[in-house]
């Protein structure tokens, strides 16, 4: 049986405000070029693109008291929390079109709120090359894209740690993060004190992406809400180049399709947000097509056989 999925909302956010390499904020128009939009029609969703969000400008300046562009960060973050959010309390799936992944903060934050509201749990799959838990003493360069899950659980300036009002949007318990593979020593200690549940490439070596997935997507309810955040450089290089932070190592094209898959099967996926495509890098646009085929796999595009 197919399932229904909920209209569906692109939203843009082109800003490469939080990373080390400009080129990100094209990402959004990468991902509609390679054609998610009428990929997801085809699929028999419902889909409104929203265009893109207008946030500030890149100033591209070196950290101050060790975060670089926090005002621009704050801005972009916000902007993103309430178009999240707005579309959720409207029904509507959002789908954030990255931009770097410092925009995570503001997705998920506008995600935990909706939860808050409707008393649903929430369960966060970070897809990525890295932990992203870093903060300003760990991190020399003071890009934020580096440091959304540490902000999200509370660590960090006032500023991110409390974008959506009283606190923190989120505690380490509702991560699950797959594919890690580049962990800044710091960061290692930051991650083990605030026990986030990691599921690295050795892990995924070792056991294989189905135990891994099933171990990621366990104690799920109709109740919970799954928000997948998928950073690009997740996949190995050799498949997906156009990302400003290569890590080699990462999952290949068939385990990337099954994560997906048993994401979709799980049937809870109910918000997106895909950053770190960078087409300036990228080679005629591959690795924005092979995004497009990969969340197609989350609504339901299957290479198997079976019913």
């Amino acid at each position: 049986m197919s399932r229904v999925y909920p209209p569906v909302s692109l939203i843009g956010a082109p800003t490469d405000v939080g990373a080390g390499d400009r080129g990100a904020r094209l990402g959004p128009e990468a991902l509609r070029i390679a054609g998610l939009g009428e990929a997801l029609v085809a699929r028999g969703v419902d889909v409104l693109d929203r265009g893109n969000l207008d946030g500030p400008r890149n100033p591209w300046q070196p950290p101050h008291d060790g975060y670089r562009h926090i005002n621009e960060v704050v801005a972009w973050n916000r902007l993103v929390m309430d178009a999240v959010y707005a579309e959720l309390k409207g029904g509507r799936m959002p789908i954030l079109l990255g931009g770097d992944h410092c925009l995570g903060l503001g997705s998920i934050t506008g995600v935990a709120r909706h939860c808050r509201e409707n008393g649903r749990k929430l369960r966060v799959l970070w897809l990525d090359a890295h932990a992203d838990f870093n903060t300003s003493q760990v991190t020399p360069s003071g890009n934020i894209h580096g440091m959304p899950v540490a902000c999200l659980c509370g660590i960090g300036p006032r500023e991110l740690t409390h974008l959506g009002g009283d606190g923190p949007a989120i505690t380490p318990d509702v991560v699950r993060q797959i594919g890690i593979r580049s962990v800044d020593q710091g960061e290692k200690r930051l991650v083990k004190e605030h026990g986030l549940e990691v599921y690295d490439m050795r892990y995924i070596d070792e056991v294989g992406m189905k135990r891994t997935m099933e171990a990621a997507l366990a104690d799920m309810d109709e109740d919970t809400h799954l928000h997948v955040s998928f950073d690009v450089d997740f996949l190995d290089p050799s498949i997906a180049p156009g990302v400003g932070t290569t890590v080699p190592g990462g999952p290949n094209y068939r385990e990337a399709q099954l994560v997906m898959e048993m994401i979709a099967d799980s049937g809870r996926l109910a918000s997106l947000d895909i950053v770190e495509l960078n087409p300036v890098i990228d080679t005629r646009n591959v690795t924005g097509e092979l995004s497009v085929d990969l969340v197609e796999s989350l609504f339901g595009k299957s290479t198997l056989m079976r019913d």
